[in-house]
């Protein structure tokens, strides 16, 4: 018996549901899914369009319970992006954000901000080899920063303007992120 087209589509469409369903294969198909997504590069935002942060006066604590204050990175180019576990799109660009917080950890401060708990993320990170730093707000988001989705992620000069709001996954380690960053810093 020879199936045709349409049979064939019906079965690949219940497989692909199934697989959906499954808890196991869900997140694996997910972030598969927005890796392809995340090839583009975030879109730079035009000066005039430009939002500015009202205060850098918001508190974070990393895995060891350390304070940290963003006050501490004004005059400072920042990195910021809100994200969690259990999240495809962030997942699927993890790697990105990896590669570049390796070029630019010593130049640019990175704020990777979850509310999950330390010790699921530390072992998250650890069992992925990442060496991103994790944190958890311990204060009130500045306005500017606030998000209803995940990932969210700013790239701020040292002027406090906001010159990358980006929501959902990204190639972070694309040429125009790093030609932005290598702006900045001279500025």
């Amino acid at each position: 018996m020879k199936l045709k087209r349409s049979q064939i589509f019906n079965i690949i469409t219940v497989v692909i549901i199934l697989l959906l369903i499954i808890p196991q294969t869900r997140k694996t198909i997910q972030v598969s899914i927005h890796k392809v997504f995340a090839l583009f590069s975030p879109s730079i935002e035009n000066e005039a369009d430009r939002k500015e942060l009202s205060t850098y006066n918001w508190t974070l604590l990393d895995k060891d319970g350390n304070e940290y204050n963003m006050v501490d990175s004004k005059d400072k180019v920042l990195f910021v992006n809100l994200w969690a576990t259990w999240c495809p799109p962030c997942v699927a660009e993890l790697p990105s954000l990896q590669k570049l917080y390796t070029d630019y950890s010593d130049k640019v401060t990175f704020l990777f901000v979850t509310n999950e708990e330390m010790e699921k993320v530390t072992l998250f990170l650890e069992k992925r080899d990442m060496t991103i730093p994790a944190f958890q707000p311990a204060s009130v988001i500045p306005q500017e920063l606030y998000s209803r989705s995940i990932p969210a992620t700013y790239i701020i000069g040292k002027n406090g303007q906001i010159h990358v709001d980006k929501r959902g996954a990204a190639n972070w380690n694309s040429d125009s992120v790093r030609n932005l960053l290598d702006n900045l810093l001279q500025e």
